[in-house]
């Protein structure tokens, strides 16, 4: 299967008007058109992409405008120059068409996600190519080698609970047929800007991947490269990995190795994100009965707590950042509403990133709010952890929490002031596209060392059948786990 791809070739840049219009189909996810006229991620990854901007086809097993908010860990910038701050890298406004003699130029935009499975037989394989992915599950090196089995185990418990979650959502996830809208959406808004593009949909775990994405980018010999993952906050498991898996390709390949590339490493400060989020924030509040009393409850995907504090994830900084310059704008329009931020998604025995969701959800019904606004805060499109976690898990516990009304804002999907924000946010980045490095750290060299691969493999076999064979091991891991 090729990655999905919307063609086209640059000729030069202006900044024109354009409307978004979104039809509405199932219950959040949206269909667009648009019309004219309208730190230890690995030291060596944070190294390689230090000037980036923070802004095959085989089956596997299983914003408004340029302006931005600057938060109080970054400085404003001179324009054209790039700054980078807590790992995250930021470039400023430029005048585009002086810096883009791009006539014959072919620009790419690659959107990376996360990926879902398309139908309840995909369960099992994606949770495998979830699992197996270092950057989730990161085990000492000494016993990388267990991270396939480690998967497949892993893969094989949780398929059955996690396909009922499908099921309960119509069978299958909807991430990529939305994130397919959004790049059509976005290829548009840049088309109305005059800077036609290729566009190109990349998954981590699921069709079309993100090698299918890079090889159909070698095939159009594009010749500039903005990568914009859709995670607003940066973090080591979802735009780190999707990073790494890039870093593996482009150094083993010379057209790719000299290809000048663009990273928006994250992009949560953006003036049209936080205000987008806002809008829809205020929209919802305004189908309660008394608005001022609701409780709005930002619910984020969590991370290991390890990620932070051994790792330097910026993710849990980034968040907190984030919700803060959301609530700021919304206080500017009249809204004092209190809020509230919790974590959820949490899998296995290790602490992740606290408050959690459900146990903040029960502490709310007990200490008397009535009313509350769940707002995905980390999501941009709709998939298994808003349709399903929060609409029905945690919807459900709030209500028995002594909650009475509940409210949920959709993911920004293809609204009209987000995407013409990201399609700024390419503008603004394409000029300081660079070629990426193509040196192998320390690490990795290390892992091509015959003698200590035998060593490791040898220790970690003994290891391996301690802990994976023994019945009682295997059970305290399932309970655990599970």
């Amino acid at each position: 299967m090729s990655a999905t791809s919307y063609s086209g070739v640059v000729s030069q840049t202006k900044l024109l008007g354009s409307n978004l219009n979104c039809s509405t189909h199932r219950r959040f996810p949206t269909s667009c058109s648009l019309s004219e006229g309208s730190q230890d991620l690995e030291k060596s990854t944070s190294q390689m992409f230090l000037s980036s901007c923070s802004s095959t086809s085989d089956k596997r097993n299983g914003m408004l405008g340029r302006s931005r908010h600057c938060s109080p860990i970054e400085k404003r910038n001179p324009v054209g120059q790039t700054f980078c701050s807590v790992g995250v890298c930021t470039h400023s406004g430029v005048d585009v068409e002086s810096n883009l003699h791009a006539t014959e130029e072919r620009v790419g935009v690659l959107l990376l996600n996360l990926g879902g499975p398309d139908t309840l037989d995909d369960v099992q394989p994606f949770l495998f190519n979830l699992f197996a992915d270092p950057d989730i599950i990161r085990l000492p090196r000494l016993f990388r080698f267990l991270q396939k089995p480690l998967a497949k185990l892993i893969s094989v418990f949780r398929a059955p609970k996690s396909k009922e979650g499908y099921a309960a959502i119509g069978g299958g996830s909807p991430l990529r047929k939305i994130t397919d809208e959004q790049a059509d959406a976005l290829k548009m808004a840049l088309k109305a800007k005059n800077m036609p593009v290729n566009v190109y949909v990349g998954m981590r775990y699921w069709y079309p991947f993100t090698e299918e994405a890079i090889q159909q980018i070698k095939r159009d010999r594009i010749t500039r490269l903005v990568v914009l993952p859709l995670y607003p906050q940066f973090s080591i498991s979802t735009t780190g990995s999707s990073i790494r898996v890039m870093q593996n390709i482009f150094r083993e390949d010379d057209y790719l190795s000299r290809l000048p590339v663009s990273i928006i490493k994250s992009w949560y400060q953006r003036e049209g994100y936080i205000k987008s989020m806002a809008d829809l924030i205020e929209k919802e509040l305004a189908s309660f009965s008394k608005p001022e009393e609701v409780m709005i409850f930002f619910s984020a995907h969590g991370v290991p707590v390890s990620y932070v504090e051994n790792a330097g994830d910026p993710y849990k900084d980034q968040m907190e950042e984030c919700i803060y310059l959301i609530m700021q704008e919304l206080k500017a329009r009249g809204t004092f509403n209190e809020h509230t931020l919790a974590f959820q998604s949490r899998v296995g025995p290790v602490q992740w990133l606290k408050p959690y969701t459900d146990e903040v959800l029960v502490e709310l019904g007990q200490k008397g709010v009535k009313s509350l606004l769940a707002v995905p805060v980390s999501f941009v499109s709709e998939h298994i952890e808003t349709l399903e976690e929060i609409d029905m898990e945690y919807k459900e516990l709030a209500l028995e929490s002594g909650i009475e009304n509940w409210g949920r804002v959709p993911a920004l999907g293809c609204t009209s002031s987000f995407i013409m924000d990201l399609a700024d946010a390419v503008i603004e980045a394409l000029p300081s596209a660079t070629a990426m490095s193509t040196s192998r750290n320390t690490s990795e060299a290390v892992d091509q060392d015959p003698m200590r691969y035998v060593i490791k493999m040898f220790f970690g076999s003994i290891l391996a059948f301690v802990l994976l064979l023994s019945p009682k091991m295997l059970v305290a891991f399932r309970n655990k786990l599970f």
